[in-house]
Formats: structure tokens, sequence, C-alpha cells
């Protein structure tokens, strides 16, 4: 059975009616009116048009027609059809489905996917983003949000917005932090794993993408511009970092560090730093604030930052 018609409460904005032609819903929605006001009319007739508003007994009957519409409406729309007794006597009901139409661009029944990898901020925190499979929470700071459409599940956070990127015309971000755990080596040297981790940073940033697309145009040289320990959550760590220069753009900054986990069998973790050089990159210093601001999950005092090593990282 097809409901007639009329206005009906809109399935994408209850506080609401929608016009319902028939067969699909139309975008014209309004306000509720005062029961008993009149029946129902078209949108596109004005008010002065529909029965109901001329001299005689037209009121009448489509007071008439309006309580019956409003029963049939309340049976077919919002209510449960009665289909019978199941053999112990009791009705038997069903539900009618909420499905979305061509005409409805607001489904009701597909809320948006969590991010995998990056939680939402807590809400007493809302600078904080946590790693939950490494046991470490990221300070956010200005000018960054948890990551959107973003092909890497562990990427932790990223720069607000996107541009062109300078060689292929694909979507690039300013900056990007990334967190992973070490597992395909039995190596566990902070120092060794973030050198050998630091060519991989580059390219994956700012040679080739997922695709094999050359964003920039590809890498022409790089320099090393800082490395050494590192406490991160109170942990002894390593970091190295790369100026980055590229055929197309500015080129950027990419760091590599390493330090055992807090949670677990102590497996390393990975961070890597991806900033776009120039004026619309953020500063490199960020890089030392986020890696200061990295904590245990459910500790707020250990922290760490650039020269203030705790021990060996060999």
């Amino acid at each position: 059975m097809t409901p007639p018609p009329g206005w009906y409460r809109d399935p994408s904005g209850p506080h609401l009616e929608r016009w319902w032609d028939g067969t699909a819903w139309t975008e014209h929605r309004r306000a509720p009116e005062p029961t008993g006001y009149g029946p129902a009319v078209p949108p596109s007739t004005g008010a002065g048009a529909g029965p109901g508003r001329g001299p005689g007994g037209g009121r009448g009957k489509a007071l008439a027609l309006t309580a019956a519409a409003a029963v049939l409406v309340a049976a077919i729309v919002t209510g449960v059809f009665v289909l019978g007794e199941d053999d112990g006597g009791s009705p038997r009901t069903q539900t009618p489905p909420v499905t979305a139409t061509a005409t409805d661009p607001s489904p009701v029944n597909d809320p948006p996917s969590p991010s995998p990898t990056a939680s939402e901020p807590a809400a007493d925190d809302p600078a904080v983003v946590e790693d939950q499979l490494n046991g470490i929470t990221f300070p956010l700071p200005d000018g960054w949000v948890l990551p959107k459409h973003v092909a890497q599940d562990d990427v932790m956070m990223t720069t607000d917005g996107t541009y062109d990127c300078p060689a292929d015309g694909s979507v690039c971000r300013h900056g990007l932090v990334v967190s992973r755990t070490v597992t395909a080596t039995d190596e566990t040297s902070p120092k060794v794993l973030a050198r050998q981790d630091i060519e991989d940073a580059a390219d994956d940033a700012y040679d080739k993408d997922l695709i094999d697309n050359k964003p920039f145009g590809g890498i022409e040289s790089h320099q090393e511009v800082a490395s050494g320990p590192v406490a991160v959550a109170g942990r002894a760590g390593y970091y190295v970092r790369w100026r980055v220069k590229t055929a197309e753009g500015p080129g950027g900054y990419v760091q590599s560090m390493v330090f055992p986990s807090t949670v677990g069998t102590e497996s390393p973790i990975l961070v890597r730093y991806v900033f776009d050089a120039g004026e619309d990159g953020p500063p490199p210093a960020d890089m030392d604030a986020i890696t200061k601001g990295i904590r245990p999950v459910g500790d707020a005092d250990t922290g760490g930052g650039v020269g203030s090593g705790i021990g060996p990282t060999d």
C-alpha cells in the first residue's frame, strides 16, 4: 500500500513535515500545522487554492477528509501494520522499513564510520589524539585535525584542509603524523630502526604515492638536518630528520622516530612526521612540540623531548 499525496512527518527531520507526492518525497518542507487547521494543500497550489477554503459546505467535507487522511497516515506511514494473529492468538506486527528515495538526500540509517586507528579526542581534553594500539596519546596542535579521507589507517592527525599537489593535481596535505608498530624485523635498537626507516619515510611522503603517482615530481636530493637521542613517553628513543627537495613545489621535512612501546611486549613504535616546507607548511619546531607531548595512555605527567634521553638507544 502506498500513502496518498500529502504532508507527512519528514523521515530526515521529525520536527518538520514533508510533501509526499504519492510515489516519492519532494523537497517541500514545512513546520507542522495545528490539528484541525485544514486538509493537506499541495505546495504548488498555494494556501488559498485547496479544498476547504471556499464558501459553503466545502470546509466541513474538508475536515472530514482531514480526519480520514490522518487515520490513514497513522496506519501506513508511522504506525505498525497488524497482519493477523499467530497460532497463540496474539497479533503479529511488522514495522515498515525506513528507506531513502532518489529525492531524499539525507538517509537516516547510515551513521559515519569512525576512524579505525585514531580515536575521537576525550570530551574533557579535546586537544588529545589516542593511539589505542600502541598505548600512547598525541597532543593535537592548533590547525591540526583528526584524519579524514586518508588512505593510510595509521595516520594520527593531519593539518586542516588540502591543496592540489604541485606535479600531478592530486590532493595533498601540508602535514601529517603517522604512528605504527615495528613488526617486520627482530631489530629493537631505536637508533638503527630510525636510520633504516628515514629513506622509506621520505619516499612515501615525497616520491611516489600508493598508486605510483609522483605528486611532487619525485625527490631530487635530501639533507640530514637533525638526529639524536630523544625521550618519548618516558622511554629512550632516537630520531632522524631530513630536509627533502623535490622536482615540483618547496619539498619538505621528514622525520623518523623510534622508541619502545609502553604496553604489551614493548615492541618498538615508529612515528613519522611529514611537514611541507615553505610558508604554507607547519614549522619544523612543531615536530619537537608534538614529541614532547606524547604520553602513555592514562599518564598526563610522563613526557620527554629532544635532548632529554633517559637511557641508551643502541
